[in-house]
């Protein structure tokens, strides 16, 4: 009976460890998602400031 009883109290903190990670990485995703929105509103104002002019680094060099 003891040795279920350890068992059972490793395998609740491994659950309550594995739980505390994804809680961890849910919240870094959510930033992550964030400031990846920001980034691509960042470019889309920029491509839309620049109109019909070439975006730098976005065509290829003329030897291709």
């Amino acid at each position: 009976m003891q040795e279920l009883e350890e068992k059972i109290a490793h395998l609740t903190r491994a659950v309550d460890d594995l739980s505390d990670t994804v809680a961890r990485q849910e919240t870094v995703i959510a930033l992550l998602n964030r400031r990846l929105q920001l980034l691509l509103e960042r470019e889309a104002e920029r491509e839309t400031a620049l109109g019909d002019r070439e975006v730098v680094g976005d065509s290829r060099p003329p030897h291709w």
